[in-house]
């Protein structure tokens, strides 16, 4: 993906393995983004709802929404499907040509 050139993560991936995977594939930089420690309850975090937007729309394949595959390149392949339904359809409700 050559036009990417900034990642966001969670929390959850603010080991050094994510950052050395991004350095042997491209030259990225890296954003994790992490509750405050002072936080109580719920708080809004930024860039946050990128993914959990995108995650709500392949959440609408059904394919998708049990973890069924055998490998990790057939799930590649339902996700990459789910995309493509997904800008064909918006593409239909705007009718680009």
């Amino acid at each position: 993906w050559p036009w990417l050139l900034h990642v966001f993560a969670d929390g959850g991936y603010a080991g050094d393995k994510l950052k050395r995977r991004l350095k042997k594939i491209g030259r990225w930089t890296i954003e994790i983004i992490k509750r405050s420690d002072k936080a109580k309850g719920f708080e809004v975090l930024p860039r946050r709802w990128v993914v959990e937007r995108t995650f709500a729309w392949l959440g609408r394949c059904r394919r998708l929404a049990k973890d069924v595959e055998r490998s990790i390149a057939s799930a590649e392949a339902w996700i990459m499907i789910a995309h493509i339904r997904l800008i064909t359809r918006r593409l239909a409700r705007y009718g680009y040509r």
